[in-house]
């Protein structure tokens, strides 16, 4: 017995609606998923730290500590800059600890706290070394080139200018070094204090978007990069890949210098202990620059891993969302669900896990901050310009720099 035609054309029209109203939910799932994914990374890998740190408790009591150099590449004036130095002659550690400042002109206006440094902690080696030679379009590297030869310890630090540390940040990182296969130790850093909605875009970033990616990125393939806030290194495993003349030519140097000792070898720890990102007062254009540099530079460096990301990017899933859906009802359903789970999981990471104190003052910024993101990493495809501390450069493929005349 045949079926009735129309029957037949009932049935396709309701799969057909159940299709256009399932698909706006569809198309936000890689998103959704990958938020909940970033939290049960950051719920195991917090809780196994938690357990590493409690059975180093009495390993830590019967080894001697390890002695640091600590390399701060300095250009001009940040927020605190004494407070942030100073942060680092303020350690709770036992081993000798040694600090070298490397800045390219005796005119820097940063040299005057420096030299206050050194006054006021006169129990330190503190060293300023001052040297414009240059061995490569990034200057950062030349200065820490310039001020190597200065480092008298096997483990090192190299610091960006505006970091401050927490006083257990020493023992945390060099505790890792007990294991002969890490090479290279990096932190994760966050921003605390913010100065208006521009500053707060870029420190809600690092607790909803950078820290998660983080976390993934070691749970799925084990880290194989370094974050400029924090690494220090085994001189061993510097001296494997080249030396700092080896990243002369990029403008990601804390990104290849993880990535070229991960090569090379040599496992890469990330450190629990939150390092503090200290931002001035800025403007919203200064802060996307500096987004878009950040963007292009880890496409050039990641290129697959970095276009696949956009995937993941919340703005792009409500905007595939809201054009697909049958209805604005269910455009709205589909925008709210994934926002809740996105404001919650963001929420749990600041609070419990980051720390910062950002969420949920800053929450209501959540929305614009992924739109920015988004046309962030749409823009990044566009040009291979940036622009860094007052420089231009046009980036190569594989990370390279040229600067611009």
């Amino acid at each position: 017995m045949s079926v009735p035609r129309p029957l037949i054309c009932c049935s396709s029209r309701k799969c057909s609606d159940m299709l256009r109203t399932l698909l706006p939910f569809i198309v936000i799932m890689p998103a959704l998923a990958y938020s909940l994914i970033s939290l049960m990374c950051a719920v195991k890998y917090f809780k196994g730290q938690g357990s590493r740190i409690k059975g180093q408790e009495n390993a830590c009591d019967s080894s001697l500590p390890l002695n640091v150099t600590i390399l701060k590449p300095v250009k001009g004036m940040d927020e605190d800059s004494y407070d942030n130095f100073a942060s680092f002659c303020c350690q709770q550690y036992s081993g000798e600890l040694q600090l070298v400042f490397a800045a390219a002109s005796p005119d820097d206006a940063v040299i005057p706290v420096i030299r206050q440094l050194i006054d006021d902690f006169t129990n330190h080696d503190i060293r300023l070394v001052i040297n414009p030679a240059l061995h490569g379009p990034n200057y950062k590297v030349s200065n820490l080139i310039n001020a190597f030869p200065e480092a008298r310890y096997d483990i090192i630090i190299i610091s960006d200018s505006d970091i401050s540390v927490p006083l257990d940040y020493l023992q945390s990182v060099t505790a890792h070094f007990s294991d002969p296969e890490v090479g290279l130790v990096t932190s994760l850093y966050r921003t605390s204090d913010v100065h208006g909605i521009a500053t707060a875009l870029e420190a809600t970033g690092f607790t909803a978007d950078m820290i998660p990616n983080v976390l993934v990125a070691r749970q799925l393939e084990g880290l194989s990069f370094a974050m400029g806030a924090s690494m220090a290194v085994r001189r061993s495993a510097l001296q494997a890949i080249g030396g700092f003349d080896a990243l002369t030519d990029y403008l990601a140097d804390d990104y290849q210098l993880g990535n070229k000792i991960h090569l090379a070898g040599w496992r890469i720890a990330l450190d629990p202990c939150f390092v503090e990102s200290v931002i001035k007062p800025e403007n919203l254009m200064s802060v996307l620059s500096r987004q878009l540099r950040w963007a292009r530079t880890m496409r050039v460096s990641r290129p697959g891993g970095y276009l696949a990301s956009g995937i993941t990017l919340p703005f792009l899933a409500v905007l595939l969302a809201t054009l697909l859906a049958p209805s604005p009802a269910i455009g709205t359903a589909t925008v709210s669900l994934l926002y809740f789970v996105r404001l919650c999981v963001c929420t749990l990471f600041s609070r419990r896990f980051v720390q910062d104190g950002l969420f949920p003052r800053w929450l209501w910024l959540l929305p614009l901050r992924d739109m920015l993101a988004f046309f962030t990493w749409a823009l990044s495809f566009l040009g291979n310009r940036v622009e860094w501390r007052g420089s231009r450069f046009v980036l190569k493929p594989g990370g390279k720099i040229e600067e611009l005349v």
